[in-house]
């Protein structure tokens, strides 16, 4: 983990976002940043005298483009702009998409082509390193001209008003927290509210966190097919290279080494590989496990691509340009970010999906091959897994409904200017939601494939596959009479979390 993080001219990286936005690592603004700021405020400063207007610094906003500001009130027209544009609703995001989305208006403000001025970057900078996290509510964003009532309600605070979390506490009056760090509130001159909130930093925020949480996931998906393969009596001999390498895509030939090598030197497996094994070949749910998450690796790839990218663009409208022009533009639209969101959402859904099949096959005593029904320590007196399982098949039917895409709708906005619009934001919120029903259901496979592991005694598991259920574990005990199952799920949660598994 590094211990601070450059915001500079040089993009980001995914793994630089997440550590400021999830674990709290501070930022320093470089030396070139604070230089190209400064040159293209003096341009702004220039436009703000002149005769001819400029949108976002003479002129109204929106459909209100075409109104001219008179000088003594263009102050007033930033402050208007944040306070009217902070009209967001619901309950409060997670912190760590606050942090992701001010840390990516922050890089875009330091890379001298929004004509803030060297204090609003440095009031960003010292709200980050600060640990002051605005109150930013979940309704509010189409994913065009940015996600602008999330922004807004960030830039609002900068100013000294609204509310935030100041570390534990929260929520606290922005001002109040402010002075208690030292900041000194911003007070928005010409351009600066457009700057602050005409980006896509959140949906960017929420694509880059639910990456890294795939990461593992898929790795954990693995792992936990694997262990269900041998608790099923499965074969590894459809996981080798060379069957993969007749369809080379690389997701599926990762997935498949991984699961032949968690598979290697498992007692479970040779005892039942010699002639009088009876069985021709597996269901699909344990067969085709490489190639499902192996797609859904490919997915993950594909949008890394599009992260990357976006974190290597300028965001903003209008924009200062090297020679001094301000230009409008529609690098705004979430269109490319919004379609990546909803694209992840699908291999979230159908990699749970193949799980849950697995996890009920372990179940189900005629498919089972000799486990006891529901993995039940006394069926019938007991029902073991049985609901565990009805948990899984819910959030399944969740993910499903979460995986219609949201990009394909757009509803026009700000009297028909605005007329098409990504709804990248809701993307990313259906996305975080799908990670976490994921995270869930791979939770129940572990304790189920772990606990149907432990009832194959004598025999027993892989090297890796008994080192999984060890830590398990740790924090579950093994099988036995019923007992309250919710915790052993949330214990199990925990520990894919953790990365500790993969």
């Amino acid at each position: 983990m590094p211990r601070t993080v450059a915001v500079g001219l040089d993009p980001l990286t995914r793994d630089q976002v997440v550590a400021v936005a999830r674990h709290g690592v501070g930022i320093e603004l470089t030396d070139a940043a604070l230089d190209a700021v400064a040159k293209a405020r003096a341009h702004i400063e220039d436009l703000a005298g002149a005769e001819r207007p400029t949108y976002g610094v003479s002129t109204g906003f929106g459909a209100l483009a075409t109104r001219h500001i008179p000088t003594d009130r263009r102050a007033a027209l930033q402050r208007s702009l944040i306070r009217s544009h902070a009209a967001g609703a619901g309950a409060p995001v997670e912190a760590e998409v606050v942090r992701a989305l001010m840390l990516l208006r922050l890089r875009t403000l330091a890379s001298g082509h929004t004509g803030v001025r060297p204090a609003v970057v440095r009031t960003y900078a010292a709200m980050l390193n600060a640990g002051i996290v605005p109150v930013v509510p979940e309704y509010g964003s189409l994913g065009c001209s940015g996600d602008l009532a999330p922004l807004s309600a960030v830039a609002l605070a900068a100013m000294g008003e609204g509310e935030v979390f100041d570390g534990d506490r929260g929520p606290v009056p922005a001002a109040a927290a402010l002075a208690a760090h030292g900041i000194e509130p911003v007070v928005l001159a010409e351009k600066e509210g457009l700057a602050l909130i005409n980006g896509t930093d959140g949906m960017l925020g929420m694509l880059v966190l639910a990456l890294a949480d795939l990461r593992n996931l898929l790795d954990v998906a693995d792992l936990t097919a694997a262990m269900s393969v041998e608790a099923l009596l499965g074969t590894d001999r459809v996981f080798a290279a060379d069957l993969q390498a007749m369809r080379p895509h690389p997701g599926q030939a990762i997935s498949a080494a991984r699961m032949a090598a968690f598979l290697a030197d498992s007692p479970i497996v040779a005892s039942h590989r010699g002639p009088d094994c009876n069985r021709v070949q597996d269901a699909y749910s344990l067969r085709c496990a490489p190639q499902v998450h192996g797609a859904a690796r490919d997915t993950a790839d594909y949008v890394s691509t599009v992260a990357d990218r976006e974190l290597a663009s300028v965001i903003d409208n209008p924009v200062v340009l090297a020679d001094g022009r301000v230009e409008s533009n529609g690098n705004f639209h979430g269109a490319p970010v919004a379609y990546a969101l909803d694209f992840l959402a699908i291999p979230v859904a159908d990699v749970a999906s193949i799980a849950e099949r697995r996890t009920d096959r372990m179940l189900d005593a005629h498919r089972s091959h000799g486990l006891p029904p529901f993995l039940a320590d006394d069926p019938g007196v007991d029902s073991g897994h049985m609901i565990a399982q009805y948990t899984q098949a819910g959030i399944v039917s969740e993910l499903k409904r979460l995986a219609a895409p949201a990009s394909v709708d757009s509803i026009p906005s700000s009297a028909m200017q605005e007329d098409h619009v990504s709804m990248g934001w809701s993307a990313a919120r259906k996305l975080r939601r799908a990670v976490d029903g994921l995270t869930t259901v791979l939770a129940v496979e572990l304790l189920t494939a772990a606990r149907a592991l432990d009832l194959r005694a004598p025999l027993t598991p892989a090297p890796a596959t008994a080192a999984a259920v060890a830590a398990l574990r740790r924090a579950v005990p093994g099988p036995g009479p019923d007992r309250h199952l919710a915790p052993d799920i949330a214990a199990a949660e925990a520990l894919i979390r953790s990365g500790e598994l993969a």
